[in-house]
């Protein structure tokens, strides 16, 4: 399990449902359909029963026992109830409960809506003894939730004047119309295809559903429904992890651009899709959009995200906020200290922040960029190519998007060196709520071993990517890495509690030899220090020891490690580093082959766990092993691994559905998300373009999917419904996946756009604040210029003090040359010599445009 469970609760279901009056019915609807999850509590945990302000649950003895704080005025003001709990206008419906209380009290027993505005359907007052006692009612709904939508259950058990303990079991409300199990409410397609596109000169393949043991004729029409080309599906016969019986289409050899293709076979027809790179291309940027959507502490801007997704800055103490900026621990820790923890990215769909998940979704981001400087392209990345606030202080933009990660990080270091292990609500965050309206008092768990090392590891590598931009700050990132690394070791088995899961999950681990050598490994690649390569060398880790095809994730972070050994520069023995890279070229073969048998391939090992919660973070994260492969290896069969893995996530898949929102035409809306929550309130957003959904989990850990789902196959396991958390859920660590992935597969599937008409050389002579460049322009095109324009910014502090050969001027970084009379005419292969004089320091400029239009780089 990737994540916990929130609890989703209805923060006032007020006096709506005391005021609802009770509905005359008859007996008990004949279909024994129970509503209620776990009512019984045999498994010893409370979950999907969540608890209001002022009221702690316990499972004991079989019982989920209340603790109540007196003192309420009103029943509605304690409260404990189940969420997502279907109902159907006109059906009948028995509602029955055992209950006691310790000291005699009465309670209301309600059934109604968990949003607003908050209808109740019918509510009965009981009046509870300490002896235990059946209690029951029945109603008819006048209220129609189906499909486990906004219905609810709860018992009010507030305005009391003292404190109370009220226990319940054997919770049952039974009645109404048996849904069929297993069906999944999308529509799915019988050709699926990636409902985004597929990259020209890559291999395109689809899936057909169908019995057929005889190959099936298959046909590509165009956007105007002319056929394209044709041929012949390969039966594979029955494919056990969707369900389904299967076919495979290849249409690789069609390789002509554009966009609204379809497949059909017979009647049926796929999704259209496009053949075209650019939207792999804008996914790498959207994907690393929706961090800057997840920032606490600062307003999200209009200008970055558009009207409908901008909010004021949460959790800055500004009311109904209580703030991150003086968090005491929780009140049974003590600490004796207060942190300023503002900033950072809200974790997932509540408003927590935890540094085991936010540490290897900042360790993504700054792996892609680093990645890129080794092995690849890092211009993607400069200064100006993300709407973010920081877009022209001269720094990358991926690296000002993981610094605002990586500065929360450091501030959740305790004084001893230490850092706690997450930050969030007292109780669960109510659903929806937006950041700003969150009036919970905020608490800091205890410190953990994990955390500690999560964060020596980010500062280490954070601190050697600095090194060349801001070494003031590299310095202070490195000492908070050393400082913790030391705490950890002194402190080697400090847990994460599994049972704090109240107001957030535990996100406990059990096992930190694989962080310790994560940071280990960053430590000796930052610094070269004989100490930190003695303990990545005697780890078991070593060498890649630990990577198998069931991947990375937060609690499994040694691959990290190796990642880093094999791309940074280090004093490791050549073979050693060599052996860490065929680790993963044998890795990518088993998910190659494994997927080779797939009805529908995805890099993804279900064998022992089934798909867990985040699978699609597992694929994507496995998909990253495979494009590794690719760069350490160069064979194409790795590349095009991870543009199957892609496949999967955005279209080709057993329910016809992009997992990414904005992507495709039946693409992820309604993701579990307490701002992102049009589903319950039309006056706020579905999810923005770029988001990841958690992806099928056939454990199926919240109502909503236990209630639509059960019996489903295990790629089958979803649903898009802001109550289904457990399969619909985002997460920071699974975006971040997504964009390592999408980044590099934007690297590598080329251009879509008009070829350059120019190239522009730049060099440049330096000296302690200051520079002489000289600039060749050259029309490379087939037509002669009658003018021209250059455009380029700055990467640092540098300002043209003096230029000649063209008419200069700078706006901020932003730097243009425009043609002189006598040299604006320039002919095709002909070249035009300009140049400038300036002040101030940085590196050269990534990229030039001339009359607007990309230039190559001499």
């Amino acid at each position: 399990m990737r994540s916990q469970p929130p609890r989703l609760l209805a923060a006032t279901l007020l006096a709506v449902l005391a005021a609802s009056s009770l509905q005359a019915a008859g007996a008990a609807a004949a279909a024994d359909y129970e509503r209620v999850l776990n009512g019984t509590f045999d498994s010893g945990a409370a979950d999907p029963w969540w608890s209001g302000a002022g009221v702690t649950n316990r499972v004991t003895g079989g019982e989920l026992c209340a603790a109540v704080t007196g003192g309420t005025t009103n029943p509605w003001d304690a409260l404990i109830g189940q969420n997502g709990v279907p109902f159907e206008t006109g059906e009948s419906y028995t509602f029955s409960f055992d209950a006691h209380a310790t000291t005699a009290q009465p309670i209301t027993a309600a059934a109604g809506e968990s949003v607003s505005p908050y209808r109740g359907i019918a509510s009965q007052q009981f009046t509870l003894s300490p002896t235990k006692q059946r209690f029951t009612f029945t109603f008819t709904s006048t209220l129609d939730f189906p499909d486990a939508g906004n219905g609810q259950v709860a018992f009010q058990l507030g305005g009391q004047p003292a404190d109370n303990t009220v226990c319940v079991d054997n919770v049952s409300v039974i009645g109404g119309v048996k849904p069929p199990g297993g069906v999944n409410p999308n529509p799915a397609k019988k050709v699926q295809v990636d409902l985004v596109g597929y990259v020209p000169g890559l291999p395109k393949r689809a899936t057909l559903v169908s019995t057929a043991a005889t190959p099936q004729t298959w046909t590509l029409k165009n956007s105007a429904g002319a056929a394209v080309a044709s041929g012949q599906s390969t039966p594979k016969g029955a494919d056990a992890t969707s369900g389904d019986s299967v076919h495979q289409i290849d249409f690789s050899s069609f390789d002509t651009a554009g966009t609204g293709y379809t497949l059909s076979v017979g009647e049926d027809s796929s999704f259209p899709f496009d053949i075209s790179a650019d939207p792999i291309k804008r996914l790498r940027y959207d994907s690393l959009a929706f961090f800057y959507h997840q920032r606490s502490g600062t307003p999200i801007e209009a200008q970055y995200v558009g009207d409908e997704y901008s909010r004021p800055a949460g959790h800055i103490n500004v009311a109904p906020n209580q703030g991150d900026d003086n968090v005491p621990c929780r009140a049974d820790l003590a600490c004796g200290y207060t942190l300023d923890v503002r900033g950072g990215w809200y974790d997932a769909g509540d408003h927590g922040k935890y540094v085991v998940n936010g540490g290897i979704a900042a360790w993504q981001l700054l792996n892609s960029y680093e990645r890129a400087t080794r092995v690849g392209d890092a211009s993607a990345f400069r200064d100006g190519t993300l709407a973010i606030p920081e877009k022209s202080n001269g720094v990358p933009d991926l690296l000002d998007e993981a610094r605002w990660e990586v500065d929360f990080l450091l501030k959740m270091q305790a004084p001893d060196g230490m850092a706690h292990h997450k930050i969030h609500d007292a109780n669960w965050t109510a659903l929806p709520t937006r950041p700003e309206l969150d009036d919970q008092p905020r608490r800091l768990s205890a410190t953990s071993t994990a955390a500690t090392l999560n964060l020596a590891a980010v500062a280490a590598q954070a601190s050697r990517l600095w090194k060349g931009i801001d070494a003031t700050y590299s310095a202070t990132l490195l000492t908070a890495a050393r400082k913790a690394y030391a705490a950890a070791k002194a402190n080697p088995a400090k847990l994460a509690d599994p049972d704090d899961g109240t107001g957030g999950g535990a996100y406990s681990d059990s096992t930190v030899s694989d962080e310790f050598y994560w940071a280990a490994s960053e430590l000796y690649a930052t610094t070269g220090d004989s100490a930190y390569r003695t303990d990545v060398a005697a780890s078991p880790h070593y060498k890649a020891a630990g990577l198998t095809r069931a991947g990375f994730y937060w609690g499994g972070t040694a691959p990290l490690g190796d990642i880093t050994l094999a791309l940074a520069p280090n004093g490791l023995p050549a073979a050693d580093v060599t052996a860490i890279k065929s680790a993963f070229a044998t890795v990518a073969d088993q998910h190659l082959t494994a997927m080779a048998g797939m009805g529908y391939a995805a890099p993804y090992d279900n064998s022992t766990d089934g798909y867990v919660w985040g699978s699609n973070s597992a694929v994507l994260n496995n998909a990253q092993v495979l494009a590794l492969a690719h760069d350490f290896t160069g064979a194409a069969k790795y590349r095009d691994g991870v543009f199957e893995a892609l496949h999967y996530v955005l279209g080709r898949n057993p329910l016809s559905t992009s997992y990414v929102a904005g992507y495709g035409d039946q693409a992820m809306r309604n993701a579990h998300h307490r701002f992102w929550a049009n589903q319950n309130d039309p006056t706020l957003p579905i999810a923005p373009p770029g988001s990841l959904s958690g992806g099928p989990n056939s454990a199926l850990q919240d109502p909503v999917a236990q209630r639509l789902l059960t019996g489903c196959p295990q790629q089958k396991c979803w649903v898009d419904d802001i109550g289904a958390y457990s399969v619909n859920e985002v997460a920071v660590n699974w975006n971040s996946a997504l964009a390592w992935v999408s980044g590099w597969a934007a690297e590598k599937s080329g251009t879509s756009t008009p070829k350059s008409d120019c190239e522009v050389g730049f060099t440049a002579g330096r000296w302690t604040d200051g520079l002489s460049a000289q600039v060749k322009i050259t029309n490379t095109g087939t037509a002669a210029w009658t003018s021209w324009q250059l455009g380029f910014a700055f990467p640092g502090t540098q300002k043209v003090t003096a230029g000649w050969s063209a008419t200069w001027s700078q706006a901020g970084r932003d730097v243009t040359a425009a043609s002189m009379p006598w040299n604006g005419q320039v002919g095709p292969g002909k070249s035009v010599h300009i140049g400038f004089n300036g002040s101030g320091t940085g590196t050269d400029p990534t990229a030039f445009t001339i009359n607007g239009k990309a230039c190559k780089i001499a």
